[in-house]
């Protein structure tokens, strides 16, 4: 495959790339303009809506960062020889890495209480908070199979240069293995991270404000057809908006930028990267 193909094939994924940013907002805008009564009434609930869709954001963040801090835990106990610990672990990630993610959100909202006593005060658990756990703990399976897999794709040989220099087996671990494994986890981590940012719409259910609450609330209110339609097309194009960068960054991840290569297998990867 000539560099000229490449190039053609790289400037149409870019068309389709600008064609598929601009065809939401611009079906919104159009629709709204052949109304304007439904534009102005899109306009009163964007900022509902933008108030929603920054809980989605904050939920996927949060259970994000807690899910990849218990997951890599976990991922390393995993390898450890001790069954008292390794078992446990595994049978943790293998049930909840299959468990949906809707029944382990409703798992969390009615196990956990909606107040808690600290210190003799009465202070709330929101829900949000515990569909953030509920995210949570999918993530954290998937991180600690992610961490496991990354620890034992490093060749043996690290660990006995690593000993060889009097390294210990934890100094091993944290200075030469960890650092090296960053950057084999970062795809399947980002996918991970689509993937729970698409799932916080389900915290709706169970009476979160987010983006597609804050949207069932607009329709409600609105009571037009119309309206309704306009508003799911906002909520699709939000999580389209936040959800692509994420999988351009993946793939980014997977194919780092280098020099044009001719042979066969680099023509093929140029052609994923488009």
């Amino acid at each position: 495959m000539t560099t000229a193909v490449l190039s053609e094939q790289r400037r149409n994924g870019r068309l389709l790339r600008n064609i598929g940013f601009t065809a939401l907002p611009l079906v919104i805008v159009l629709w709204s303009l052949t109304d304007l009564t439904l534009g102005r009434e899109l306009v009163t609930w964007l900022p509902y809506l933008g108030s929603g869709f920054m809980m989605n954001v904050i939920i996927s963040l949060c259970a994000m960062t807690l899910g990849t801090t218990v997951g890599a835990v976990f991922g390393i106990l995993e390898l450890v020889p001790f069954k008292l610990v390794r078992y446990p672990i595994v049978a943790y990630v293998q049930v909840f890495r299959n468990a949906p993610h809707l029944v382990l959100i409703f798992a969390t909202t009615y196990i956990f209480p909606f107040e808690i006593v600290v210190a003799g005060n009465y202070l709330p658990f929101p829900d949000w908070l515990k569909a953030v756990i509920g995210l949570a703990i999918p993530a954290s399976a998937y991180v600690a199979e992610i961490t496991r897999g990354a620890v034992l794709s490093i060749p043996t040989t690290q660990w006995e240069a690593a000993k060889g220099l009097g390294f210990s087996r934890g100094q091993a671990l944290r200075w030469i293995i960890l650092p090296q494994c960053l950057r084999r986890s970062l795809p399947p981590w980002m996918n991970i991270l689509a993937s729970i940012t698409m799932g916080t719409s389900l915290a709706s259910l169970v009476g979160v404000h987010e983006l597609l609450h804050a949207a069932t609330d607009a329709s409600t209110s609105v009571r037009r057809l119309d309206f309704t339609i306009i508003a799911y097309i906002v909520v699709m194009a939000a999580f389209f908006t936040l959800c692509y960068p994420i999988a351009r960054l993946t793939l980014h991840a997977l194919l780092p930028d280098r020099p044009p290569d001719p042979t066969p297998r680099a023509a093929f990867q140029d052609g994923l990267r488009i």
